[in-house]
């Protein structure tokens, strides 16, 4: 028997967690079967594709199109070089950088203000605006696409086409980015504004001291989810674009398959260098993402 053990103090345990408030584990429970399963299936599923790009990469031209197809990537590392030196990468994710980048402050600044006064703010026509907004998540972007260009065309005095401008400013609010801080403002006391006004803040002091630093979490949701967005983003950089200077990764691999559109070793590589960026960013900064979920849904860490 361990020395100062007792029948008598095991008892008393239960008691002294509820007296002290220190968390009890839960009892294991082991999964059953079928769900490994379903979860084995469903990452082979998704994560086979990118691994079949990778092996592309790695292989020769000759061993692509093989049936039985070749699984196993065999060191062909002179695609990834070849690849690189036959098209601007390096301007290319400069240019993608400086766009999501500026897209993501933008969308920060528009949906912080929007979703302040959406969330904490009083003014004739509140709903019928904010039911509106929306609305506007139900049209699909494809829609808006020949408007969108019809009137840029239009404003020939902005000379925005083939710019940055046109490839930030139109994508500088965000309607999930104003909901997600809104639904986060709408779970703030009454008596924390109340408490401020009495220490004299303005409603824009309370807005960049207090409010915004709480938001931290729901600030790095929308940030992650504009920038890798804007990073995805083709098509409409496809229409407004027409020089490597200002154009973004995913139309410079689609300029890439255009100009050695057989050659599926190098665009293979050319996939896999563009893409790992933000998939190692998702990955490094997931926590913050689904706290930051958490967090605009009204939960709180217990």
């Amino acid at each position: 028997m361990i020395k100062g053990y007792t029948s008598e103090s095991s008892t008393m345990a239960p008691a002294l967690h509820v007296v002290t408030g220190s968390p009890r584990r839960r009892p294991h429970r082991q999964r059953p079967w079928w769900q490994w399963v379903i979860g084995a299936v469903l990452i082979v599923v998704f994560l086979f594709p990118f691994y079949w790009v990778i092996v592309t990469s790695l292989n020769g031209s000759n061993q692509v199109l093989q049936f039985p197809p070749v699984l196993l990537p065999h060191g062909a590392w002179g695609n990834y070089v070849r690849a690189w030196t036959e098209a601007p990468w390096l301007r290319y994710f400069a240019n993608t950088i400086f766009i999501a980048g500026s897209t993501t402050v933008l969308v920060l600044v528009t949906s912080m203000l929007a979703g302040f006064a959406f969330g904490t703010l009083a003014f004739p026509g509140k709903a019928v605006l904010f039911a509106a907004m929306i609305g506007m998540m139900m049209i699909p972007q494809t829609v808006l696409l020949i408007p969108d260009y019809l009137i840029l065309r239009i404003l020939r005095d902005l000379h925005w086409l083939n710019t940055y401008w046109a490839q930030i400013v139109p994508w500088g609010a965000s309607v999930f980015g104003i909901f997600l801080l809104r639904q986060y403002f709408l779970t703030f006391p009454t008596e924390l504004y109340e408490a401020a006004q009495l220490d004299g803040a303005s409603r824009g002091r309370f807005l960049w001291r207090i409010a915004l630093p709480l938001a931290k979490p729901v600030v790095i949701t929308i940030s992650l989810y504009v920038f890798l967005g804007s990073w995805n983003s083709f098509l409409w950089p496809y229409i407004m674009t027409s020089t490597s200077s200002v154009q973004p990764i995913e139309v410079g691999l689609a300029t890439f398959l255009g100009t050695n559109g057989t050659d599926w070793t190098g665009l293979s590589a050319a996939v896999v260098f563009t893409t790992l960026p933000v998939m190692v960013l998702f990955l490094v900064a997931q926590k913050q993402f689904m706290a930051g979920a958490y967090a605009a849904t009204g939960g709180t860490k217990g």
